[in-house]
């Protein structure tokens, strides 16, 4: 039997393609002193036992489930919508979800170091100002705050250690990077697979949903978008838990999780590049003393052809701290890319 008629969802469905950061191109002008939206302070629409059923797992049978289905989540993301923001931070952007006291939490690769300055971009589309708080590099969570004064719609975290395989959920963020007139972008599907680190789900993300929100059926936030693999399906979010776990080394502006000791160079990639695109140069490393920048791709390293960051990792662990290496790297320069080669000097984790 077929399970869901996706063309019965076309009112509030939606987007297909790669999470990430996308490359700021824009301007948005700053209002720092408008007025502050209004807390969400409506609960999520009531669940009847039929719906309760299905959104925990179950199949819709009838025609009459489908529009019940729908009705709930069109309900429900209205309000949603209010708080997941467009996050940018330097030259790229992602998105986000307010939760209490203005704290936003978001992928730790956008945040991609503590202290930054940021903006928001809310579902209205005024911007904010805030900061980059803490982030653990190895699940990619991160947290930023809004500094302004205001009453933020926010949402709740949810218990993402009560989620089960088969669960519907839903997807909210900024595919393709903010869109004025565009309000957040909505995806509906289910949970395939669940960790502690690591929550797989069908809700196919975009670039510019990394840091989104992933809700229950509730309306709370349960995990936070951060990458995909190669299948439209291998949609990978962290589970709002480690959040909670780690919340006052994240709120603090800690930075932790980066790999172990041994060769490297200092840079971070965006995890859903089929490139080794850089997203982050970090201070006094050998990629910074060498001329890397943000933005730029690596296509080799030390003579040997670079397909994305996994194997560019590779690379870098196989090479020798001191060594010396020709890296190659495309580079946007006055609207055109250029090949740039580079000079760098493998460095030592300890």
């Amino acid at each position: 039997m077929k399970l869901f008629d996706f063309s019965a969802w076309r009112a509030i469905a939606f987007g297909v393609a790669l999470a990430g950061l996308i490359p700021f191109s824009g301007a948005w002008a700053l209002a720092d002193d408008a007025p502050a939206a209004s807390a969400v302070e409506a609960p999520a629409p009531p669940l009847d036992e039929r719906l309760q059923k299905i959104f925990e797992g179950g199949a819709p049978e009838t025609l009459a489930d489908l529009r019940a289905m729908q009705d709930h989540v069109l309900r429900l993301t209205e309000q949603l919508q209010k708080s997941t923001v467009g996050v940018r931070v330097g030259p790229a952007h992602g998105s986000g979800v307010i939760i209490e006291d203005g704290y936003v939490l978001t992928a730790g690769h956008v945040i991609g170091a503590p202290n930054r300055d940021a903006v928001f971009i809310l579902h209205d589309g005024r911007t904010v100002r805030g900061k980059s708080l803490g982030l653990d590099v190895g699940i990619d969570s991160g947290l930023m705050q809004i500094t302004g004064e205001g009453d933020w719609p926010e949402v709740e975290m949810g218990d993402s250690s009560q989620l089960r395989k088969g669960q519907w959920v839903l997807a909210l963020g900024h595919p393709g990077g903010f869109e004025t007139g565009r309000r957040p972008v909505l995806r509906m599907g289910r949970i395939l697979d669940i960790d502690d680190d690591v929550i797989q789900t069908d809700c196919t993300l975009v670039g510019g949903d990394s840091g989104g929100p992933l809700f229950d059926m509730q309306g709370r936030v349960i995990a936070i978008h951060s990458r995909i693999g190669g299948p439209l399906t291998a949609n990978i979010h962290v589970p709002i838990a480690t959040y909670k776990e780690t919340w006052e080394r994240l709120a603090a502006g800690e930075s932790w999780g980066f790999p172990g000791s041994g060769p490297y160079i200092g840079v971070m990639g965006d995890p859903d590049s089929q490139e080794a695109r850089i997203v982050e140069v970090y201070p006094d490393t050998p990629a910074e003393e060498a001329g890397i920048e943000v933005g730029d791709v690596i296509v080799k390293f030390d003579g040997r052809e670079v397909a994305d960051f996994a194997s560019l990792a590779r690379l870098v662990q196989a090479s020798r701290p001191g060594e010396e290496v020709e890296v190659e790297v495309l580079r946007q320069v006055d609207g055109q890319e250029m090949s740039v080669r580079l000079t760098l000097e493998v460095g030592r984790r300890e």
